[in-house]
């Protein structure tokens, strides 16, 4: 029975400590040891790599000496190295090669088993971390950092809920915060039953007069809502609405096992920080996530538009502590968004070190993606108001004056939606004007355009200007349509243009591009030159043959189109 106790070490010291232990047995209690105790996986790591080092000792090795390279072939010298483990004994037959044959192939072969026994020892030294922050490893540097003790990650904290930070504008409940309190009531059912767990949704209200949608959050699916009135809140601005927030995600830090960086108890809560955070992805929803994710030292999937929670397998060193080991994390967050292509999604994880945790796990989404969920007018939730005190400091910045901007054009709720992209680039004035053409032919209708158009270097005549304009931009930072017909002409179907359009009842697509991928999800794809396709379409409508131009046969003479695709999107 050993004496020694792997929790009388820091990592930085455990390392050094059994380096001289050279009794199996020994080591593999005080491995048993960790794993009853803190069971700290870079401390598992280095005990781990101390017991291998025993049994490659014991492997069968080849003898080095015996080999005659001169008489081996190269797939024969590859084969004997993948038992030599000596860096010695590597570096001898290095020599040896190149007093003799010298052959190009055998020496790439030693010398790439020499890198990899070396990066094994590497990879053994490295798993001894010294996780002190920055100002303690090195006092004589200047760190900006240095009093701002609250940013630093928590370890062993406690985390639950899901929480809503729910935007208001003007007053009212933006649509994005029902979404995403829909949406939050969705994943948190479904968490609750895969965990036989009892975590909550909860609601985030700040600003003047907010308790007024209090009975709002509650009946769109939110269990808790904090709220923080103060009239001075009546406009946003980053210091005093990040500062808020943080407290409100801290204030549990100081329960039992907790860690002690301001925090305080609260009745309603046990636990340190919330273990998801949803924001929306609007022009100050977008401000707020990001400043108050960095505060909180953790990290942010922005502009997403689809979530689900579950488990998934890694087996990246820097999350798991062991190089080639496979780890489960369980209630990971998944957050899907367009990625910087345009064509494809990605799905961003926010998943803990082993000597760091990330909470909260956090998103935020782009307006539209959800659907807005039938309040319940009966459900019951809980109201937290905070009270902790606004320093003066913090509203150092003041509006005193300031012009209301025109709402712009509201896409939504149209039947039909005439759409442009770059595919009017040979003449981006007339591919305007017979997009107009084309929507006036229908009772409720609007004009749309992409990110493209928007961003482009196109010169328009004045009179078509206002459709070129970002309020009427569709997709992941525009708009989110879903009308019965929508008419996309000349745009390539990049991802982010799809999460704005893609729940449109039928979609006629028209471009050049067989190729393009808007084909994928468009109900028509009519090949052809939107110059000379939307003319045809807009007399087909004045003369109501519009139906049969499209479903029947596509009636284009230069144009071809794909069978209607149903579902397929």
């Amino acid at each position: 029975m050993t004496d020694f106790d792997p929790g009388d070490y820091e990592i930085s010291e455990l390392g050094p400590a059994i380096k001289d232990i050279d009794d199996r047995g020994e080591l593999e209690e005080i491995l048993q040891a960790e794993h009853r105790g803190e069971n700290r996986a870079p401390a598992i790591a280095l005990i781990e790599s101390r017991i291998e080092k025993f049994t490659e000792d014991d492997e069968e090795t080849t003898d080095t000496e015996g080999l005659d390279l001169a008489s081996m072939s190269t797939a024969e010298v590859g084969n004997a190295l993948q038992n030599v483990d000596a860096v010695a004994d590597l570096e001898s037959l290095l020599e040896r090669e190149a007093a003799g044959e010298n052959r190009d192939s055998v020496t790439r072969l030693i010398r790439n088993r020499l890198d990899s026994v070396r990066g094994s020892d590497d990879e053994a030294a490295e798993a001894e971390i010294d996780d002190r922050p920055p100002e303690e490893r090195h006092p004589d540097l200047d760190h900006p950092t240095r009093d701002k003790r609250h940013v630093r990650s928590l370890r062993g904290g406690t985390y639950r809920d899901m929480w809503v930070y729910c935007e208001t504008q003007a007053g009212e409940l933006v649509d994005v915060s029902k979404e995403m309190l829909g949406k939050a009531r969705e994943l948190m059912d479904t968490y609750n039953d895969d965990y036989e767990a009892d975590e909550r949704v909860v609601a985030i209200l700040i600003g003047p007069d907010v308790t007024n949608h209090v009975d709002d959050v509650v009946a769109y699916g939110a269990d808790a809502v904090v709220v923080r009135e103060d009239d001075r809140l009546d406009r946003f601005q980053h210091k005093p609405y990040t500062e808020i927030f943080c407290d409100m995600a801290r204030a549990g830090a100081s329960h039992d096992g907790g860690a002690v960086h301001g925090g305080r108890d609260e009745e309603w809560r046990d636990y340190d920080k919330p273990r998801y955070v949803l924001f929306p992805a609007t022009n100050n929803g977008r401000d707020l996530s990001a400043l108050v994710q960095a505060e909180l030292d953790s990290g942010l999937a922005s502009d997403c538009s689809g979530l689900y929670i579950t488990e998934e397998v890694i087996s990246n060193p820097v999350k798991t502590g062991v190089a080639g080991e496979k780890k489960e994390f369980e209630r990971v967050l998944h957050m899907k968004r367009p990625d910087f292509s345009g064509f494809e999604y990605s799905t961003i994880l926010c998943i803990d070190n082993p000597t760091r945790e990330f909470h909260p796990q956090g998103a935020s989404v782009i307006p539209g993606s959800f659907d807005v969920p039938d309040p319940d007018p009966t459900r019951e939730g809980v109201v937290i108001e905070h009270d902790a005190p606004l320093e003066d400091d913090w509203f150092r910045v003041t509006v005193t004056e300031y012009d209301q901007l025109d709402e712009g054009i509201d896409l939504t709720g149209h039947e039909v939606i005439v759409a442009v992209g770059r595919g009017i680039d040979d003449d981006p004035t007339k591919g305007i004007e017979l997009a107009i053409e084309l929507a006036d032919q229908f009772e409720d209708s609007e004009v749309g355009v992409t990110r493209g158009i928007v961003t482009g270097s196109f010169q328009f005549d004045a009179h078509v200007e206002q459709y070129t304009h970002e309020d009427r931009q569709i997709g992941e930072t525009g708009q989110v349509v879903a009308p019965k017909l929508y008419v996309a002409a000349g745009i390539s179907g990049a991802v982010q243009h799809k999460v704005g359009m893609d729940e449109s009842d039928t979609i006629v697509a028209i471009n050049t591009d067989p190729n393009a991928r808007i084909r994928d999800f468009s109900d028509y794809f009519i090949e052809g030159d939107l110059f000379e396709v939307l003319p045809q379409l807009t007399t087909a409508l004045k003369e109501g043959q519009f139906e049969a131009v499209v479903a029947s046969d596509g009636g284009l003479a230069d144009a071809d189109r794909t069978e209607p695709r149903g579902d397929s999107r």
